[in-house]
């Protein structure tokens, strides 16, 4: 399994990359943003682990460029849990963030954890609830009233999936992220941002949700036909 370390801080960069490559990983490195955007379409790595700040191109723009064609599963590295960009890399799609300065158990754990939660389920069954059909084999929504299909990432499909097997029925927070981040991770913050993400893709018009609805305390609900 390949990662690539994004990280302008050299000696956090080789004291990562020697974790990584002493709990079995192939261990790419990129020092800016320009370099880690070349070096993933050079070699496209299985997981990104990406600094925010970075000289040329910050890693917001990294995660942009990347998320445009691929899914690979990205980890920010922030000095601050409630960092703004933080909440911004979350939105573009980042899976998982971790806070400096971590412990090697910390970041190997963190990285298994993440590889397990986008791992996407090879059942071939279809799933059909409340005007969605779920395709688990493919990864893949479609909205049927009017054709729209759309790709999701293994964290998205994770959670509608979780939905969709409980239609109409209230599913708190906390019971969704452990679904879909399992024990080891995940927050509120986390699963906003997701469902967000996951509403962009569903929703004709996100902003004004039909098929997910927020009940304000508790958590979500996939919203049956009246009829």
């Amino acid at each position: 399994m390949k990662v690539l370390v994004v990280e302008d801080d050299l000696a956090l960069s080789d004291v990562v990359s020697f974790t990584l490559r002493r709990a079995g990983y192939e261990v790419m490195t990129a020092h800016d943003g320009l370099a880690a955007v070349e070096a993933f379409e050079q070699v496209p790595p299985d997981l990104i682990l990406l600094d925010l700040n970075l000289p040329r191109l910050d890693g917001l723009g990294v995660c942009r460029k990347v998320r445009a064609v691929s899914d690979v599963p990205i980890i920010i590295l922030s000095v601050r849990a409630g960092d703004e960009a933080v909440v911004r890399g979350l939105e573009m799609g980042a899976d998982d963030y971790m806070v400096k300065p971590f412990s090697p158990t910390q970041l190997v754990a963190r990285i298994r954890a993440v590889m397990r939660r986008v791992g996407v389920s090879a059942a071939p069954t279809m799933l059909t609830v409340a005007g969605l059909a779920l395709d688990r084999s493919r990864g893949e929504v479609l909205r049927i009233e009017d054709g729209a299909a759309v790709r999701l990432t293994g964290l998205e499909l994770k959670l509608l999936e979780a939905l969709m097997l409980h239609p109409g029925q209230v599913l708190p927070s906390d019971s969704l992220i452990t679904t879909v981040w399992g024990p080891e991770g995940g927050d509120r913050t986390m699963l906003k941002q997701l469902m967000y993400r996951l509403r962009s893709k569903i929703e004709v018009d996100a902003s004004r949700p039909v098929y997910v609805e927020t009940v304000p305390g508790i958590g979500y609900a996939l919203n049956m036909p009246s009829d």
